[in-house]
C-alpha cells in the first residue's frame, strides 16, 4: 500500500524552548536561539510543546509565542505548533489560531490530568482534525499526561487525511514497532526519546522530535540523515557518543536542563516558571561535564 498523505518533515525537528526574561517571554533571545537552529541545518522547528514550556504560558502568549516563531522562520524550515491541551475545545480554538497564522502543522498531546477512553481519546483529535485545515502530528507521553494511545484507537485515527504523524515518547520499542508494521502507510513516526532515534528510525521512523537539538542541532540533523540514508551503524555510533549528554538533559525533568544547558551556552537566561525551578548542584555538574565533554561550553 502506497503512502497517500504528505510528510511533514524527515530528519530532525528541534523542541524548542521558551525563553523567559524578568517574568516575560524574551523574544530578543528567542529570535537568536532560532537562527541557531537553522544555521544548524534543523529540518522543522516545534513551538509551544513540553520543552516550550506551554503548560505555564498564558493563553496571550502561547498565541503570541506561536505567531513569532512563524513569522521569524519564514517558511525557512516547517513550523509545528503544540496546540494539544486537556480540554478539546481550547485545543481547537489554539489549533484554529495555529492554523490562521500559517504553522505548517499542529502537535497534539494526548489529554493529561482527565486523561479518556479509547472512544474519548478518537471523538477529541477527531474533533480537532474536523476544525482545522493543517496536518496534525499526535503526540504519546503517557510518562507526562498519564494517557497511553494505544494500537486500536492509532488505526482509527489513521483513516483522518490531516492526522498522518505521530510523536511516539512512550518509550516501548516493541510498542512502535506494532505501530509501524500495522499504520506505517498511513501514519509517520516519529522519536519522541533522543535516546532512541535510531531504534526506531531502523524501524522505519521518519526522525525526532527532539530536545538534544536544542544544543546540538547539527549533530542532531547528522543522526537522523545517516538514518535516512540507511547508514545505522554510524548513526549508532552518534547515538551512543551523544548518550551521556542526552541522559544528562533528562537527569531533571524537562525542560529545566535543557534551559540550563542553553543558559549557559550564552543563548538565553536560566528562567523558568514554577514549578519548574533551577537545578540542583550535583545534576547541574553532570549537565555541565557533559557539554564541556562535547565542547558546547
Amino acid at each position: 500500500m502506497s503512502k497517500l498523505k504528505n510528510t511533514i518533515f524527515t530528519g530532525a525537528a528541534t523542541a524548542i524552548i521558551t525563553p523567559f526574561k524578568s517574568g516575560s517571554i524574551d523574544y530578543t533571545s528567542f529570535k537568536g536561539i532560532i537562527e541557531q537552529q537553522i544555521a544548524g541545518n534543523i529540518d522543522a522547528i516545534v513551538v509551544a510543546g513540553t520543552t516550550g514550556e506551554a503548560a505555564t504560558l498564558t493563553h496571550e502568549e502561547h498565541m503570541e509565542c506561536m505567531k513569532f516563531v512563524v513569522d521569524t522562520v519564514a517558511g525557512r524550515v516547517p513550523v509545528i505548533a503544540g496546540t494539544g491541551s486537556n480540554d478539546t475545545a481550547y485545543a481547537i480554538e489554539l489549533s484554529q489560531y495555529a492554523c490562521e497564522i500559517g504553522a505548517d502543522a499542529l502537535l497534539l498531546v494526548t489529554p493529561y490530568y482527565n486523561k479518556a477512553t479509547a472512544k474519548g481519546l478518537t471523538k477529541s483529535f477527531l474533533a480537532t482534525a474536523e476544525a482545522t485545515n493543517k496536518p496534525i502530528i499526535l503526540y504519546n507521553v503517557p510518562s507526562r499526561t498519564g494517557c497511553n494511545i494505544p494500537l486500536s484507537v492509532y488505526k482509527e485515527l489513521a483513516k483522518h487525511e490531516r492526522i498522518v504523524a505521530v510523536k511516539e515518547a512512550s518509550g516501548n520499542i516493541s510498542a512502535i514497532a506494532e505501530l509501524i508494521a500495522e499504520c506505517g502507510d498511513s501514519l509517520d513516526v516519529y522519536s519522541g526519546n533522543d535516546d532512541q532515534i535510531v531504534p526506531i528510525m531502523s524501524l522505519g521512523g521518519k526522525g525526532v522530535i527532539s530536545v538534544l537539538s536544542n544544543v546540538a542541532p547539527k549533530e542532531t540533523h547528522e543522526m537522523t540523515r545517516l538514518c535516512l540514508e540507511g547508514d545505522f551503524k554510524a548513526a549508532a555510533a552518534l547515538q551512543l557518543k551523544y548518550l551521556d549528554l542526552i541522559n544528562a538533559l533528562f537527569c531533571e525533568v524537562n525542560p529545566i536542563p535543557a534551559k540550563t544547558a542553553m543558559a549557559e551556552m550564552g543563548f538565553c537566561d536560566v528562567e523558568m516558571r514554577l514549578p519548574l525551578c533551577e537545578m540542583e548542584e550535583a545534576t547541574k555538574a553532570r549537565l555541565l561535564t557533559s557539554l564541556k565533554k562535547h565542547g558546547l561550553i
